[in-house]
């Protein structure tokens, strides 16, 4: 195994975690906006309100998100087993 295809296994790594990570923290940071501009609009600063809306719409994005990133990570997990044998001669 060269540097090469380490530096390749490890941008194909950072590239797949951010690929499962995106969606999740895209909503948790959409549905904070939207409820810091509606805090910031009827001056209510409650720190359960920014907290749960964001837990609730991660857990629901990670529902409707959960066999995409699932089919992506195996994807992911049975390239590198297959790969394997190449890699340790």
């Amino acid at each position: 195994m060269n540097v090469g295809t380490v530096i390749q296994l490890s941008q194909q790594a950072v590239w797949t975690v951010a690929l499962l990570a995106g969606p999740l923290l895209l909503v948790g940071l959409l549905v904070g906006l939207v409820v810091s501009i509606l805090q910031a609009t009827t001056q209510i600063n409650e720190q359960t309100l920014t907290f749960l809306p964001k837990m609730a719409a991660v857990l629901v994005a990670g529902v409707v998100f959960g066999p995409w990133m699932l089919t992506q990570l195996i994807d992911f997990t049975r390239g590198l087993i297959i790969n394997m044998p190449g890699w340790v001669r």
